[in-house]
């Protein structure tokens, strides 16, 4: 029994590190085409398109983002008590209720884009971003339901490969398309005496465009899939006895019991960058900025501060939706050592490598801008300084929402974003209106939000599931290891760049430093222990590495 329990604690690791691996090298993906795609579009072209993904993730989040999380908490269920066929009738009900939800989110961007950008958002030449967004509110719908499938059966793989399909053909198509559309957009703009905005947004259309063309590559790549797999499904369900076949009706109300809390969840929790958008935009207008002045912040926020920080916080993300089927069934069948276990171990995975990615981008702030986007202003290297810590934040706030979807308390992570959210936007309207901050009252308002989300989220953490929170291992160890590392890798930038005056050669050797420093200082205070290293992909390689270096 014990060695079951081993078995399906070191699964649920290898299983969240596959998504947590397939999301670094998306994000990866997605962080080396922005480099040439906000070449083409400049600070005011990104205020554009991000204004518009804005917009798009708000009606993702309302019509099917919680579908893979709902999906794969329903079929994980039914699967661990042998009921292949309900599973598979979860899956069928998932699909109708994609194809409508999608194409009602689809038809209101469409339509309501012209009043959502120009009086909402006060970005009105997004639109053309925006309507090109549509349709991949269907396509994205569907393939919520088939990713949520496959986590649901206990396999990650389909997931992971479809991200990095998606991703590859989003790069590819987004640069080459912006690049197009803007040259026929400054034609158009040439006309009508507004050349560089009229260029830049529909350059911000081509941009989008990749993302509709992507999800539809990982569409297709699943579909196969699904096809391939379920003939072997429809034979596992053909020698299925005894279980009771599940009405529709039921399996509806399941999902929508499921797929509700999960949504209020994500959406309070998301909303929070529509909702600075738009605070943000209004007050500074009112304070009489220009709105080019405006959408060059905006700009500087979205296509470098938080396209940077969610390269990490993107981990949690895939661990919060590998942990949900995992948490699920160890806690419906009361197996409570094994859901601390669970929790312990994904907390602890997420720490060690949040407070690395924390300090390194807060010390390294403008050599990195310099290296990915040639960008030496102080603007955007000081946001990143202070705005670090968000890193931290929500990468433990994201996967504690997972975490406490996956012992079924889906209303608690709603009630504490909800809390978070009010606490966020008067912090906000403090620091606009009484400290008129400008862009880092958004930097430090985000900050805040993840905060609170942290400490609520932990407190009801404990209160329903009975962890109690380990902290020399999981902070203490990684904090000061992170720490030592920051000052290794400042140091060494400082000294090879005065020799070399090369910032990329200095950066990339600073990066080097710093991860061989954080993992030597980590395992010389016994941060990791070798089982904790095992249960890693490979772990035993790295366990014999480790000890070829005396550092286990």
């Amino acid at each position: 029994m014990g060695s079951n329990k081993k078995k399906s604690n070191s699964n649920f690791l290898v299983q969240g590190t596959i998504l947590a691996v397939a999301s670094i090298i998306s994000r990866m993906i997605g962080l080396v085409y922005r480099i040439p795609l906000r070449s083409i579009l400049g600070d005011i072209g990104m205020s554009y398109y991000s204004c518009a993904f804005e917009i798009y993730n708000m009606l993702l989040l309302i019509s099917s983002y919680s579908l893979p999380t709902a999906v794969s908490k329903l079929v994980s269920a039914r699967v661990a008590k042998g009921e292949k066929k309900n599973a598979y009738r979860v899956f069928k009900g998932a699909f109708l209720f994609a194809v409508v939800s999608g194409s009602v989110a689809a038809v209101i961007i469409y339509f309501g884009a012209s009043y959502i950008t120009g009086t909402l958002l006060k970005t009105p030449l997004s639109i053309f971003a925006v309507k090109i967004l549509a349709p991949t509110l269907l396509v994205v719908a569907i393939l919520g339901v088939l990713r949520g499938f496959f986590q649901g059966l206990g396999t990650m793989m389909p997931s992971a490969v479809s991200q990095i399909i998606e991703q590859i053909i989003n790069a590819i198509v987004s640069v080459w398309a912006a690049y197009y559309l803007y040259s026929y957009g400054a034609k158009i703009g040439g006309v009508l005496g507004n050349k560089e905005n009229y260029g830049a947004a529909y350059g911000a259309a081509g941009g989008t465009l990749g993302t509709n063309l992507g999800a539809l590559s990982a569409l297709l790549f699943l579909v196969f899939l699904f096809f391939v797999y379920r003939a072997v499904f429809k034979r596992q369900m053909r020698r299925e006895r005894g279980a009771r076949t599940e009405a529709y009706p039921h399996i509806f109300r399941a999902l929508l019991f499921t797929i509700v809390p999960v949504l209020l969840s994500t959406t309070i929790y998301n909303i929070s960058s529509i909702l600075d958008q738009g605070v943000f935009k209004n007050i500074v207008l009112l304070q009489g900025y220009a709105e080019d002045q405006m959408d060059t912040w905006w700009g500087i926020y979205t296509g470098e501060y938080k396209l940077l920080i969610n390269v990490p916080i993107s981990i949690a993300s895939a661990m919060a939706a590998s942990c949900i089927p995992s948490l699920t069934g160890a806690f419906a069948s009361r197996d409570m050592r094994s859901v601390k276990s669970q929790i312990n171990s994904s907390i602890r995975f997420i720490m060690v490598i949040a407070f690395p990615c924390t300090v390194g981008i807060g010390v390294l702030s403008s050599p990195i801008l310099q290296l990915l986007f040639h960008d030496a202003r102080e603007l955007p290297a000081n946001m990143l300084r202070v705005g670090a810590v968000a890193i931290l934040f929500y990468s433990l706030s994201t996967l504690s929402n997972g975490l406490l979807q996956g012992i079924n308390r889906m209303k608690v992570p709603v009630r504490n974003a909800a809390v978070a959210l009010v606490a966020h936007i008067i912090f906000l309207l403090a620091l606009l209106y009484g400290f008129k901050l400008n862009i880092y009252a958004v930097v430090y308002a985000n900050a805040f939000f993840a905060f609170l989300m942290c400490v609520l989220n932990g407190y009801a953490l404990k209160k329903y599931s009975g962890y109690n929170q380990e902290i020399k291992k999981t902070f203490v160890i990684p904090a000061i290891a992170a720490l030592i590392m920051g000052v290794a890798a400042g140091l060494c930038y400082k000294g090879v760049y005065a020799v070399l005056k090369m910032n990329a050669v200095a950066a990339a050797f600073a990066i080097l430093v710093a991860v061989l420093v954080y993992a030597v200082a980590l395992l010389a205070m016994k941060g990791l222990s070798e089982e904790e290293i095992r249960k890693f992909p490979k772990g035993y390689v790295l366990v014999r590495y480790a000890k070829k270096f005396h550092l286990l």
